[in-house]
């Protein structure tokens, strides 16, 4: 029979035969309690999970002995977010296949502080993708637990050995930042716990990515992983192998062979196509174990609506126009040309300049490199769960943002131009219809009226100058008939985007922001 002694956060088991205890679990030590012979043992997930394999019914612990720091110093954990915290403190390898916006980063940063403040982690490294560094992972970070440091990994390769030897608790990396300092990673035995953000990133295990990050993942087969992605399978069953390899190499379930996994999961219809077999995906839960899996539905204590932002670094033509189209504004506004009134219009060519299009002076336009941002974009659309609408404000980029899409996804186009017909029938098909999958917009034009409640996302390609619009295209996905948590998305790449995305947010009045930007350069 095992008692939890909460104050000593221990276990403490009468037992005939205490070597059964005590030489499988060296912390658990022999003590006389009133009179009799007890064993007793820290009641950590470690010593906890070994406890549950003998056979005794021992609560997890993180559940009863764990304060919980506020999320970003403010909203206390939800329901989904301590049973996924909790999850991963009692195994050592899982995935957290949760739906975007349900938390993921702080629950796995929750069970990493208490993991470290038990003494049964040392430090973590946080691999995720290059947007979510700084305003997602290290801004967690400071705002939820000011007592760890955290270092983010960027830059050239000497900058990044420099700033993996300064003591920290955390180390954040971005995915193919790894490949620069592999060995280095490779050799940190300190480094016990490795957070995979958006695993489904190295759902291919013929390249470099996977092979980087299987060597640093399983040179030490002690080191823990968390692997993080709402959709683990976004273009077939099979992107599920290369990840399990990844997390569980040594499992018996997952085939040692990518054609044997294809086999088991596909079948072949022709010379060059494949296709689900009805069972795949009851495979593909069974080899990704362990797991948790809550979706935005199960999560009712969730908000109705969650704001998410993902930074992007501009392309070297973008920063040269942007900082030649600021410098030009900054002498305007010193010579008294930029007021309030006319504002808006000059603020929007630098977000025009960084959604990735610059305006000639006989008014054409050129389309700037903005690789990253597209890229981006599509992370995003392969994690949501349900259909997504991405709001771009600029029409000169909106179509070439659809035809970059429309190699993944069935794509619909709404803007100016598109005819009533046309539009009625998008809206009827995105509603009715499995596709189209992704409705690409230009927000003016579906800003009142409309139900589009299939859309769980919301992506904003860049902000728009109102916050009428904003808040109108926001209010597509939640009307009536919408049973879902819907999540918004900004993607930034700029100050006067982040400025403009954090007054939209909080209901601010535009007038004044360029100025203000303009004042501070003084």
């Amino acid at each position: 029979m095992a008692t939890i002694v909460k104050d000593k956060e221990a276990v403490l088991l009468r037992l005939r035969n205490p070597a059964r205890v005590t030489t499988v679990i060296p912390t658990a030590k022999k003590i006389l309690h009133k009179g009799q012979e007890l064993v007793a043992v820290p009641h950590r997930p470690d010593e906890a999970r070994i406890l549950k394999q003998l056979g005794y019914d021992t609560p997890d612990p993180m559940k009863l002995h764990y304060d919980w720091p506020p999320a970003g110093g403010r909203h206390n954990p939800f329901a989904a977010q301590i049973e996924t915290a909790n999850f991963v403190t009692m195994h050592n390898r899982c995935f957290i296949l949760n739906s975007m916006g349900t938390g993921k980063t702080v629950s796995s940063l929750w069970a990493y502080d208490y993991m470290r403040s038990r003494k049964q982690i040392k430090k973590a490294l946080i691999v995720c993708p290059l947007s979510t560094m700084e305003r997602t992972w290290a801004d967690e970070v400071f705002k939820t637990f000011p007592h760890l440091d955290a270092q983010v990994l960027y830059g050239s390769r000497e900058r990044r050995r420099k700033l993996l030897k300064e003591d920290a608790h955390l180390y954040i990396i971005n995915t193919d930042g790894l490949k620069t300092i592999e060995d280095d990673l490779k050799n940190r035995p300190d480094i016990d716990l490795l957070i995979i953000d958006e695993v489904a990133m190295f759902r291919n295990g013929s390249t470099n990515r996977w092979k980087t990050m299987n060597a640093i993942a399983n040179k030490q087969s002690s080191r823990r992983i968390w692997a993080l992605t709402g959709m683990p399978t976004p273009n077939a069953p099979t992107d599920s192998w290369a990840q399990c390899k990844l997390v569980n190499p040594n499992s018996t379930t997952v085939p040692s062979y990518f054609t044997k996994a294809r086999d088991a999961l596909m079948r072949q219809i022709s010379p060059f196509k494949w296709v689900a077999r009805d069972n795949a995906n009851d495979v593909v839960k069974e080899w990704m174990q362990p797991a948790i899996r809550f979706s935005l539905d199960d999560c009712t204590d969730l908000p109705e609506q969650i704001h998410m932002s993902r930074q992007i670094d501009m392309s070297d033509e973008q920063k040269k126009a942007y900082k030649e189209m600021f410098g030009k504004l900054k002498t305007e506004f010193d010579g008294g040309e930029i007021l309030a009134v006319n504002e808006a219009v000059k603020a929007n060519k630098l977000v025009q300049i960084a959604c990735g299009v610059a305006y000639a002076q006989d008014g054409s336009h050129i389309v700037l490199p903005s690789n990253q941002r597209l890229e981006v974009l599509q992370e995003v659309i392969e994690e949501s769960e349900g259909k997504v609408i991405v709001f771009v404000p600029l029409t000169a980029v909106l179509e070439h943002v659809a035809e970059y899409l429309s190699h993944h996804w069935e794509v619909a186009i709404v803007h100016g131009e598109t005819s009533k017909n046309d539009r009625d029938e998008i809206f009827r098909a995105f509603q009715q219809s499995p596709n189209p999958h992704v409705l690409v917009a230009n927000p003016g034009t579906m800003s009142h009226g409309l139900t589009l409640t299939q859309a769980t996302t919301v992506v904003w390609y860049a902000p728009v100058h109102s916050n009428d619009t904003y808040e109108q295209a926001c209010a597509r996905v939640r009307r009536p008939g919408q049973t879902r948590t819907t999540v918004i998305v900004h993607i930034a790449g700029s100050e006067i985007e982040r400025r403009i995305y954090e007054r939209l947010k909080t209901k601010q009045k535009m007038q004044g922001l360029l100025l203000d930007m303009m004042k501070e350069v003084g």
